[in-house]
Parts: C-alpha cells; sequence; structure tokens
C-alpha cells in the first residue's frame, strides 16, 4: 500500500454553446461517479440581470464569474478524487485564468462544426435559439493551439453515448499519465 497521496483532477469541458457540455458532463458524473458543476450557476447577480435583458458580457463581465470558477476548482482539487466543471472558456485568457495556482486541471474540448451544432440547437423542443449567439460563439472562439497541453480534443459527431464514451477514456488516460 503507497503512502503517497494521489492528486485530485478537475476536467472543464469546454466549447460553444450547443456543443454538449452539459449533458457529456452529467453522463460522465454518472457513469464515473465524479462531482459536477456547472459553471453557469456562479454568476455573480450583475452578470444574470444583463444576460436576461438580452446583453452579451464582455471581458470585464466575466472577470470576477472567472475568479470565482478558479476558487471552484480549487475546492473541488481539496476534496473530490475526479470532478467536472461546465465552462466555455471560448478564449485562451479565460483558459489561463482557470489554470492560475490550480494544479491538475484539464481541459476537455468538446470541438463541433458550426453546421452540426446549429442543426442540434434547432431541433432542441422547448430551446429558444438564435442564430447570431452561435456565430458570436464561434467568433469568440480561440480554439486551444499546441502551446495549451493541458486540453483534450472530443469531437462530438457521433451520438452522445460515443461522446461520452469518449470523454470518459481521455479522462482516464489523463489519470493513469498516460496523456
Amino acid at each position: 500500500m503507497s503512502d503517497v497521496k494521489q492528486p485530485h483532477h478537475v476536467f472543464v469541458l469546454m466549447g460553444v454553446s450547443g456543443s454538449g457540455k452539459s449533458a457529456v458532463a452529467n453522463a460522465v458524473s454518472q457513469e464515473m461517479g465524479t462531482a459536477f458543476l456547472d459553471g453557469d450557476f456562479l454568476h455573480p447577480r450583475a452578470n444574470i440581470v444583463k444576460m436576461s435583458e438580452g446583453h452579451a458580457l464582455n471581458d470585464d463581465d466575466r472577470k470576477p464569474w472567472l475568479k470565482a470558477l478558479n476558487d471552484a476548482i480549487f475546492a473541488m482539487q481539496r476534496t473530490n478524487d475526479i470532478s467536472l466543471l461546465v465552462c466555455s472558456a471560448l478564449k485562451k485568457s479565460y483558459r489561463d485564468m482557470l489554470r492560475e495556482g490550480n494544479k491538475h486541471l484539464h481541459f476537455i474540448y468538446l470541438k463541433g462544426d458550426f453546421s452540426l451544432i446549429e442543426s442540434r440547437l434547432k431541433a432542441r423542443k422547448g430551446h429558444f435559439f438564435k442564430p447570431q449567439m452561435l456565430v458570436t460563439q464561434f467568433a469568440t472562439l480561440e480554439e486551444p493551439g499546441n502551446d495549451e497541453a493541458d486540453v483534450h480534443t472530443v469531437h462530438i459527431d457521433p451520438p452522445l453515448d460515443g461522446v461520452v464514451e469518449s470523454t470518459v477514456k481521455v479522462i482516464k488516460n489523463v489519470i493513469a499519465g498516460n496523456a
């Protein structure tokens, strides 16, 4: 038996709206028994009011939210072996803020093209879809590059079960030190 404590890992499921972040995180959390937090729950009241009035958030609006997420990641690492956080993390600067002071943080980029995500959003029952929102999301997205070794890409072309399976595989590989 080893006395060496294994590190606790947090995985941020990132991507544009409609990429399936919450659905994938829910399914992975159920399958693996992980902690799970939807980052949208940590938006300050001012952000919620602004968004509910139909206004987009700017980088200044997001700073306190990203700080709250950074703190949540730190807390999750202290209390859970594996945790999942849903956050779009569209810009590298946002991902850098989440990384700050958080060891064993990894990102899983749920990647899909515009037409695939648009078709899925249009097919959602009871969901109000504004095409301009998706255009804005893709315009804001700074896809992770080779300089972000802690980002792992999962393509969302397969049905949900396949995306969940790929995500679980990435998590297991990271924890085993194979990724």
